[in-house]
């Protein structure tokens, strides 16, 4: 499957979560036929060739995926890596100006293709989302007919009201009683709300995800933006509104780009910084890069991890 055919605007067309997901994982797979990755989040001591008898759940797919031959997996005796799925539900996800997907689309678009994945892999999956607080949550799990219910519970999500990343965050770390991988999808914008700079929130945004990463567990950041929030494509007066605050500003967007660019720039900057500063992984995206890519560029950062 050519990577066309992965992009946001390609898939799009299609309604169903489940199918897309569907179609990332293949096209992803059939991707890895000439890549170097061999393994997700499960560290395994050695591969064996399938035999008659075998439960076909233990099927390294990814290495089948790039040998054509089926193998499964002896384990260490750790257990597998559970996984949560954070995503936030605040309104400034539901922004789109780039004829793609919305942010908050194109997130639950990813987590279902990870979820699949990773239940692939056996790994436990849970799913969690917050806006201003956390609200229920999914148990993890790596039965087949999870995969259903993450799926169900992402397609009913959208995207209203305020957040509050850092006592989210914080809550995350509080309810995690085992060793972890906690996948947090968010645009990242802070709230502007004239109290605190666009560094102190960023501070204590990076303050919640120590405690998560102190507690035991693997941090990956998704932080994911819309194209036009990215590239900038505005020209002469226009009028923006925060979605969450609703305040409105006018500006000379051909005067203004440079700056706001450049401040993107700094944003970016700070997280990925202080991300790397607690040994975490940072992913920047934005609704225009084909979820193959998306995937590659997280493998590629919990290989170098493992």
């Amino acid at each position: 499957m050519s990577a066309p055919l992965l992009s946001p605007q390609a898939l799009q067309q299609i309604k169903r979560l489940d199918l897309r997901a569907r179609m990332v994982v293949r096209g992803f797979l059939q991707g890895l036929h000439s890549s170097p990755f061999q393994g997700f989040s499960v560290q395994f001591s050695e591969h064996r060739r399938y035999n008659r008898g075998d439960d076909p759940r233990l099927i390294d797919w990814l290495v089948y995926a790039k040998t054509d031959k089926y193998f499964v997996k002896r384990f260490e005796s750790e257990t597998n890596l559970v996984g949560y799925l954070v995503i936030d539900l605040s309104s400034s996800m539901g922004f789109t100006e780039s004829q793609s997907m919305t942010k908050f689309e194109y997130v639950t678009c990813l987590a279902a293709a990870l979820t699949y994945l990773m239940i692939m892999q056996q790994d436990p999956v849970g799913l969690i989302t917050f806006d201003e607080k956390l609200h229920a949550a999914l148990p993890a799990r790596s039965r087949r007919g999870h995969l259903g219910d993450v799926m169900a519970q992402l397609s009913k999500l959208q995207p209203t009201g305020a957040t509050d990343l850092p006592a989210s965050l914080t809550q995350v770390a509080a309810m995690l009683k085992q060793h972890s991988l906690v996948m947090l999808f968010s645009d990242l914008w802070p709230n502007e709300d004239g109290e605190k700079s666009w560094q102190q929130q960023i501070d204590e945004v990076i303050s919640a995800l120590a405690r998560i990463k102190h507690g035991g567990n693997d941090v990956i950041v998704f932080h994911v933006l819309d194209a036009a929030e990215v590239e900038f494509p505005y020209e002469g007066p226009v009028q923006f509104t925060d979605s969450e605050s609703g305040q409105s500003v006018s500006v000379d967007a051909t005067g203004f780009r440079e700056d706001y660019l450049s401040a993107l720039n700094e944003f970016r900057d700070a997280y990925r910084d202080g991300c790397n500063r607690l040994q975490i992984d940072y992913v920047p995206l934005d609704t225009s890069m084909p979820f193959d890519t998306a995937l590659t560029e997280y493998l590629t950062q919990r290989q170098a991890r493992f």
